[in-house]
């Protein structure tokens, strides 16, 4: 399934093959697991390279944790996904390969292509979409942009990963036609269509196996149905069984030197629990890894001349506005020329670019609405009001803070420094300063200083585990021990920050600030890591004031711009949400502002879906998600309307009361999914409910008239017009629905879809290949696909709600 083998993978198949063959038991098992957090072992007997990793998705951060090294750092994965457009998929892509190539780094850990399951999954924003056709084709076509540069991906999390509470043990509990239709279905499209090099298993279990030894799942699904012959590789600490991993079909066990395999892997070969072929199979897979990316010696590599060089910032502005979905537009967009904005909102001012956790990258720059709006508009009709602020809690210590990390002995001496890009510590294995080793190392203290940008009373904390000293100004506001909590592995980066020193600050004058933490490592800690955080939040102003502000900002303006926002606090890997409001007053501040100025555009600057129960009450409502370091400009480009709003919702957007499906926290270690097929836009009609704003929509700055559709066997022609005043760009969504009602089938599914663009008065055809899978349902008695043969309704529109022309077909 996922493609013959050419003359050039036989030339490297030998060269694996040779490789293999020089290498003892101890060499093997070394290779299979990780020698520190992103790297594998060099064996320059067979002239091996040590391959290197690197978290992602929307840029390539290397194997440390500082801004030194900055990245380009595009919209997220759902933003991606709202673009309904794989070629822009491909190049972003194109791009990230670019990115990986110039940091030394041959695989990158992404994409994460697991469903929107449920509205409350906290990392949703670093996933595609609730639709796995929608999913696995912006997916490959990632995967694809990727490797053409040279570089391996690591499609994740296999599989059932789709919400973030107790992550490291939860057994999900799936049924197999349920797998097959959705959550495997995205991997299975990458496998046939991308022929990706590495996939990575997920930390949960499925149906009581965990994934790192999931023999089904790997070894007879994913290898021997759909023909995947790429490296398999842990979630970080993810493996737990050494001969579990090894039957269940894991290569490589990440991070080491502390892991399942390497010198435990040996002994088990050599005590008879494990046969030396299971070992050699993981090997050849691991070296086949690197002779496709260019670290093994004699092999050639898939790619030797990379695609021709991408300008980052430009791609990231591309994506980030072609992203933003228009779901409400009542004459306020684009615009007036000539006229005042009041731009409003805590968020306007210091965006959020990107989500929480492992996607975090360090981008040389980054625009803001106020940014990008200051620049595009004429001097004097932009002003500026704080309104609400979403960081109702303490958050890394950011703007206005220059600091630098400093390492010491046990005797106090400095054995090395780096600057640090905020106030957060996280060095993971061997990301350590040069010259510091954990060995030596006792104490890192943040320090520098920080200019506040404000009056009054400035609040500073910690986030993290261990011993702390906490001075502000010269004055010891903490010294302590902080424990307890959370267990998980990663909880020092994900945790949640507690308050510990409240300073009067003058608004320009700098003050020294510094933060030590005790270096206490337990010795079976299966990663050596140092990870803490210095927090802060600005004074606290009277909320009313700040809304009372707002609207006399916005009482004289001829349009109000309000800028909401979640936070990492609401949005982040490590936990999921436990509702969809809006953090602070920035509901009430919405309304307020709105009722003063019939003007009033909403930018919704969040990941993944949130309630905004004042959407009937403003003019427009543009959702623009982690938009990337370009946000601020793309988000000026749209508003002036220099370029088309462009996205198209890849998730529905609805109220936690009426979503079909919200359950993500597990009962004793178990989590049902007992919705089975029905989730996302699936499940709401299932429930005959409402969203707010349904899959696929999404407005333009022109309309469209779809005046013709044809089908030629499962080829669909959808002829559509634009009958506006300016060009455009519109998705043309396939839906086929059964004309015979099946309660155990969704009544409708996303069946194909393409984008055309059209000037004013012109009139342009979709082609869309309807795929075989669209009419076929697992059977769990077979263990097989059953293709469904009858009539279907293929119903061509602008949303899952929005359906302009029907047809039908007999299969």
């Amino acid at each position: 399934m996922a493609g013959t083998r050419t003359q050039a993978d036989e030339a490297r198949e030998t060269a694996v093959e040779t490789a293999l063959a020089r290498l003892d038991l101890d060499a093997k098992t070394r290779l299979l697991a990780g020698q520190d957090m992103w790297t594998l072992p060099a064996l320059p007997e067979i002239g091996l390279a040590s391959l290197v990793m690197s978290d992602g998705p929307i840029g390539v951060r290397g194997v440390r944790w500082t801004a030194d090294d900055p990245s380009v750092a595009l919209p997220s994965p759902t933003a991606l996904a709202a673009t309904w457009d794989p070629e822009l998929a491909h190049r972003a892509g194109v791009l990230l390969a670019q990115e990986a190539r110039r940091k030394g780094v041959h695989v990158l850990l992404a994409p994460t292509v697991n469903l929107h399951r449920s509205p409350l999954g906290g990392r949703h924003f670093e996933a595609y979409s609730e639709d796995p056709l929608l999913t696995g084709l912006i997916g490959a076509a990632y995967v694809e942009g990727v490797q053409s540069g040279g570089v391996g991906t690591t499609v994740k999390h296999f599989v059932a990963n789709d919400a973030e509470t107790e992550r490291f043990t939860v057994n999900n509990k799936v049924s197999e036609r349920a797998l097959r239709e959705l959550y495997l279905a995205p991997f299975e499209t990458i496998v046939a269509k991308a022929r990706p090099w590495g996939i990575m298993t997920a930390y949960n279990a499925v149906n009581g196996t965990t994934m790192t030894e999931h023999h089904h799942l790997v070894n007879e699904v994913l290898r021997g149905e759909w023909g995947f012959d790429g490296a398999n590789v842990s979630d970080w600490m993810a493996a737990r069984s050494t001969t579990g991993a090894v039957e269940g079909g894991l290569d490589i066990a990440m991070p080491g030197p502390g892991t399942v395999y390497g010198p435990a892997l040996a002994a088990a070969v050599r005590s008879g629990q494990v046969e030396e072929a299971r070992v050699d199979e993981a090997v050849r897979r691991v070296l086949r890894l690197a002779a496709r990316v260019g670290a093994l010696k004699g092999a050639e590599p898939v790619v030797a001349e990379p695609p021709a060089e991408v300008d980052g910032q430009a791609l990231a502005r591309e994506i980030a506005r072609r992203s933003f979905v228009l779901v409400r537009n009542e004459g306020a967009l684009p615009l007036p020329p000539g006229g005042s904005v009041a731009l409003i909102g805590a968020a306007a001012r210091d965006a959020r670019v990107l989500g929480g956790g492992s996607a975090i990258v360090f981008p040389a720059r980054t625009v803001s609405p106020l940014d990008g709006l200051t620049a595009a508009l004429p001097e004097g009709s932009l002003t500026y009001a704080v309104g609400a602020d979403p960081n109702t809690e303490l958050a890394v210590a950011d703007k206005g803070f220059a600091l630098r990390a400093v390492c010491r002995d046990a005797a106090g001496q400095i054995i090395g420094t780096c600057s640090a890009p905020n106030g957060q510590i996280q060095w993971m294995g061997s990301d350590l300063p040069e010259g510091v080793t954990h060995d030596t190392l006792r104490s890192v203290e943040l320090t520098g200083t920080f200019t506040p940008r404000e009056s009054g009373p400035h609040t500073l904390g910690i986030k993290g585990r261990g011993h702390f000293v906490l001075t502000v100004a010269g004055t010891t506001h903490y010294a302590g021990n902080r424990g307890g909590g959370r267990s998980e592995p990663f909880a020092a980066f994900f945790g949640g920050p507690e308050p510990h020193a409240v300073v009067e600050l003058t608004a320009g004058e700098p003050v020294e600030v510094s933060l030590t933490h005790t270096v206490s490592i337990p010795a079976d800690a299966p990663v050596k890591g140092v990870g803490f955080t210095l927090v802060h939040q600005e004074p606290r102003r009277d909320p009313d004031e700040l809304i009372a502000e707002a609207v006399v900002a916005a009482r004289a303006a001829d349009t109000a711009v309000v800028v909401v926002a979640t936070t990492e606090l609401v949005e982040s890997e490590g936990f999921d949400r436990t509702d969809l409001t809006l953090p602070g007053r920035q509901d009430d501040l919405v309304r307020a502002v709105a009722a003063v100025n019939p003007r009033t555009v909403v930018v919704v600057n969040s990941g993944s879906p949130v309630e905004m129960p004042w959407r009937d009450e403003v003019a427009a409502v543009l959702l623009t998600w982690f938009p990337g370091q370009e946000g601020g400009a793309a988000l000026a480009d749209v508003l002036t309307g220099a370029e088309e709003p462009g996205g198209r919702l890849p998730t529905t957007w609805g109220s936690l009361a009426d979503a079909p499906v919200t359950r993500v926290a597990p009962t004793d270690g178990e989590l049902p999914y007992t919705e089975g097929v029905f989730i996302g836009y699936r499940a709401w009609e299932r429930e005959g409910r409402a969203p707010a704003h349904p899959f696929g929509h999404g407005l333009g700055y022109t309309t469209w008239a779809y005046d013709s559709l044809e089908l030629d066997g499962t080829t669909a022609k959808v002829r559509v017009r634009n009958t506006g005043d300016r060009p455009g760009r519109e998705v043309v969504q396939l839906y086929a629905a059964p004309t015979e009602p099946d309660a155990e089938r969704p009544a409708r599914e996303l069946a194909g879809f393409a984008t055309v663009t059209a000037k004013p008065g012109e009139t342009v055809e979709a082609v869309i290949d309807i795929p075989r899978r669209v009419f076929e349902i697992w059977d769990e008695k077979t263990g097989s696909w059953s293709f469904v043969k009858g009539s279907y309704e293929i119903q061509a529109g602008r949303s899952i709600m929005d359906r302009r022309l029907t047809g039908t077909i007999n299969v």
